[in-house]
């Protein structure tokens, strides 16, 4: 059985910080591309942030330069440390997985930035 755990959201004031983790249960973690979404009520789900299998990584224009996305094969599990955060960083983070046309979600971790 696969799946995606996510983890380390919650409420943080503008200009903090924040490290989401997510924890992915299979046995060959670094075969799959690694990205984090993100949502708010009401609009389309947008990348975050990806780290491919051959380790590049691609971010959305928007966090350039605040957010970092790493892997780590230790204990299979995806981090994404967001800087220097916005109000309108506020969502619910997904983490996904891709391999070919394989597919998996988390069910989401929700962080809220205050002003």
């Amino acid at each position: 059985q696969v799946q995606l755990v996510e983890s380390g959201g919650g409420l943080v004031q503008s200009g903090g910080s924040l490290r989401l983790s997510c924890t992915f249960s299979t046995a060959m973690f670094s075969i799959w591309d690694m990205s984090w979404y993100r949502q708010v009520p009401g609009k389309q789900r947008e990348l975050v942030a990806t780290v491919t299998r051959t380790s590049s990584t691609i971010y959305a224009d928007s966090v350039k330069g605040r957010f970092t996305i790493t892997r780590h094969s230790t204990n299979n599990t995806l981090v994404l440390q967001m800087n220097s955060l916005k109000p309108e960083d506020t969502a619910v983070y997904y983490c996904h997985a891709a391999y070919v046309r394989n597919t998996y979600w988390g069910h989401g971790t929700q962080v809220t930035v205050s002003s």
